[in-house]
C-alpha cells in the first residue's frame, strides 16, 4: 500500500464530513491512482504566502480538516509569542470561504486567542487594515487571490498587517507539523465564542477609517466624504469590473469620493459568486478575464476599463486607443503611477531627494529609469508584496514613514500610502482614475502617457511565461529544473552572452533567501526564473531593451524561445 492509499484509508475512517466522505469513496471506488496520488502525496504546505490548494478532500486540498490543523499551528505559535493574543480575519467571495472563516474562528476562540471578522466579503487590503486598526496579533485572509475557481486559500498576516516573514512561516509551519489534523485541534461553537465574546464582529467605522485612509492618499485636492451628493459632473467615463469578487463596496466608494459618477458596472460580474462562472480564471493579467468587460466598453464607450481581482489587491485596466481598447500591463500602469505620484509630489513642493519607491527585481527596468529622472530612490526587493510592506515597516521604525512614495510589482499590484501593508487595488483603482481624468483634460489617454515614456525612456518591455507542472511528478520536475539552472548555467541566451548569473538562494544584496535564478544577458537584456509559491508553475520573466517597440518585441519572442527550450 503506498503512503497516498494508506492516507485515504485514514481519512476515510476519520473524515466527519458529509461532503468530504462522499469526495473520498468516490476516490476511492474511482481507483483513478492520479487523483489519489495528487490528493495525498503531501500536506499543504504552509509558507509566507500561508495555505493555497485546490478546495475538496485530502491533505493537499483545501478543507475544514486542513484549515483546522494550520489554524491550531498558527495559534500555538501566536500564543507563545503575544501577550493575549487576538486576530483580525476577512474572506473574499470563494467557494467555502464562509465555513473557513468559521473553522479558523473556532480554533482560534477555542485557544484563548479573540477573533475580530468582518462580517461580509471584504478585500484584502482592508484585513491588513484592520490588523493595524485594532492592534491585532495577526491576520487571515480566506482567498486564493487570482486563481482559478476550483482554489481557495488562507493568507496569515503578522502584526504590522504584512503577510508573515520567512522567519514567522518557519516557525508557524513547524507548529503546524505537530498537529494531528483529527485529534489535536481545539474548537469551541462560533456562536458560542460570539456571545462570550471570544468572536467579534468588526465594527463598520473600521471600514470607513479605511475607506478615509485610501481617500488620504489621494494627490487630488477635490475629495468628497463619505455619502456626499455633489451636482458636479465629472467628464471621466469608467466600466467596472469586480470579477465576482470583493471590489464593488470600496472601489464603488472610492469613486463616489474623488468623484468619478459616470460608472457603469459589468452587471453579470457584479455580485461576490465563487464560481466564478463567467471568468473561470479570474485574474485581471489575462485578457480572457476582462472580455466581458471589454464588451460593455464596445456599448458604452468609456474612457477606461478597471478589473479587480477578487480579493481586491490587484487591478487591470484597459484604455481608450483610437476605436479600440488596449490592455496595459502591470509594469505599464506601475510606471505610469510612479511617474504620476512623483510629478504631482514635485508640485507640491516635496524634496523627491529623501523620497523612497520600491518594486521587486522582477518588475519593470523602466522604473529606474522614472527614478533617475525624478531624482528619488528606488528600492528593489524580492517578489511578494510583504517585502515592500517591510520597507515601509523599517522606515516607520525611524520615524521616516513619509519617505515611502510608491510601490508596485509587476504583477498588477499596488501601494500608494502607508495605510496597509499590502498591495491596494482600491487605492490604486482611485490613481488610475485620476491621472485619466488629468490626461483627458489635456487631451490626451493613458496610451499617450505611456507611449511618452516610452520615447523618453526607451521601449522597456518585458514578458512573463508561465509553465504549467501539475501533481507530485510536476513537483519534481520544477525542482531538478532549478537544480540543473544552478549547476549548469548557460553560456549564452537566445545567441546573447551570459555576461552575469545570479542565484538568490543564498540571499543577495541583502535580500532573504530565494528560489530564484537571474541570467543578465548581453544588450541589457535579462532572463529570470522563479517557481510560483501558490501555484505549481514555473515563471520566466523576460526583459528587453530596444529603439522601437518592434524591435524589443522581437527579442523577447527570441529569449522566450531560448527561455522555454531552458525549462523543457
Amino acid at each position: 500500500m503506498t503512503n497516498a492509499h494508506k492516507l485515504l484509508s485514514e481519512w476515510l475512517d476519520r473524515v466527519q464530513d458529509d461532503e468530504l466522505l462522499a469526495e473520498l469513496r468516490a476516490m476511492e471506488a474511482a481507483g483513478d491512482e492520479g487523483a489519489i496520488a495528487d490528493a495525498f502525496f503531501q500536506d499543504l504546505e504552509f509558507g509566507t504566502a500561508g495555505l493555497r490548494g485546490i478546495v475538496g478532500a485530502g491533505t493537499n486540498r483545501m478543507n475544514v480538516y486542513t484549515v483546522g490543523r494550520a489554524t491550531q499551528g498558527f495559534a500555538d505559535y501566536l500564543v507563545a509569542n503575544f501577550a493575549a493574543p487576538s486576530v483580525a480575519i476577512a474572506r473574499d467571495s470563494r467557494v467555502k470561504g464562509d465555513v473557513f472563516v468559521r473553522v479558523a474562528a473556532e480554533v482560534l476562540a477555542a485557544n484563548g486567542v479573540t477573533v475580530h471578522v468582518y462580517p461580509r466579503v471584504e478585500p484584502t487590503p482592508a484585513l491588513s487594515w484592520a490588523v493595524r486598526n485594532l492592534g491585532c496579533s495577526g491576520g487571515i485572509c480566506m482567498t486564493a487571490s487570482h486563481n482559478p475557481a476550483a482554489y481557495n486559500g488562507y493568507k496569515a498576516y503578522g502584526p504590522d498587517g504584512c503577510q508573515i516573514t520567512t522567519e514567522a512561516a518557519r516557525a508557524i509551519s513547524g507548529a503546524i507539523r505537530a498537529v494531528d489534523a483529527f485529534l489535536d485541534v481545539r474548537r469551541v461553537d462560533f456562536d458560542e465564542a460570539l456571545e462570550a465574546g471570544l468572536v467579534r464582529w468588526i465594527p463598520e467605522r473600521v471600514l470607513d477609517e479605511y475607506v478615509d485612509a485610501v481617500a488620504d492618499a489621494s494627490l487630488e485636492p477635490r475629495i468628497f466624504p463619505l455619502g456626499a451628493q455633489d451636482s458636479e459632473k465629472d467628464d471621466l467615463k469608467v466600466v467596472y469590473t469586480p470579477l465576482n469578487g470583493t471590489g464593488m463596496e470600496c472601489v464603488g466608494r472610492i469613486f463616489e469620493r474623488i468623484g468619478v459618477r459616470d460608472v457603469a458596472v459589468v452587471p453579470e460580474q457584479e455580485k461576490p459568486d465563487g464560481s466564478f462562472s463567467t471568468c473561470p480564471y479570474p485574474n485581471p493579467e489575462e485578457r480572457a478575464a476582462l472580455e466581458l468587460g471589454l464588451a460593455l466598453c464596445e456599448k458604452v464607450r468609456p474612457d477606461l476599463l478597471i478589473a479587480t481581482d477578487p480579493d481586491a489587491d490587484r487591478v487591470g485596466v484597459a484604455v481608450a486607443d483610437g476605436g479600440d481598447y488596449v490592455l496595459l500591463s502591470g509594469n505599464e500602469v506601475g510606471v505610469l503611477l510612479l511617474d504620476y505620484v512623483a510629478r504631482h509630489r514635485a508640485e507640491r513642493g516635496e524634496d523627491l531627494g529623501r523620497a523612497v519607491a520600491v518594486t521587486t527585481i522582477v518588475s519593470s527596468a523602466m522604473a529606474d529609469a522614472i527614478a533617475a529622472e525624478h531624482g528619488f530612490e528606488l528600492r528593489r526587493v524580492l517578489t511578494g508584496f510583504k517585502y515592500i510592506g517591510e520597507v515601509i515597516g523599517r522606515l516607520e521604525e525611524a520615524d521616516e514613514a513619509d519617505r515611502f512614495i510608491f510601490g508596485f510589482e509587476e504583477s498588477y499590484g499596488y501601494l500608494a500610502g502607508t495605510h496597509v501593508r499590502d498591495k491596494d487595488a482600491v487605492v490604486a483603482s482611485m490613481l488610475i482614475c485620476q491621472l485619466a481624468r488629468e490626461l483627458k483634460r489635456e487631451g490626451r489617454t493613458l496610451a499617450d502617457a505611456m507611449r511618452g515614456l516610452y520615447e523618453r525612456h526607451g521601449y522597456f518591455h518585458n514578458r512573463t511565461v508561465s509553465l504549467s507542472y501539475p501533481g507530485a511528478e510536476g513537483s519534481a520536475r520544477m525542482a531538478a529544473i532549478m537544480a540543473r539552472l544552478r549547476e549548469a548555467a548557460p553560456a549564452e541566451v537566445a545567441g546573447r552572452v551570459v555576461e552575469r548569473a545570479v542565484d538568490y538562494a543564498p540571499g543577495v544584496d541583502d535580500l532573504p533567501p530565494a528560489d530564484v535564478v537571474q541570467f543578465d544577458l548581453s544588450g541589457g537584456a535579462k532572463l529570470i526564473v522563479r517557481p510560483s509559491g501558490t501555484e505549481p508553475k514555473i515563471k520566466l520573466y523576460l526583459f528587453a531593451r530596444g529603439a522601437t517597440a518592434l524591435e524589443a518585441d522581437s527579442a523577447l519572442d527570441e529569449l522566450e524561445a531560448a527561455g522555454r527550450a531552458l525549462l523543457a
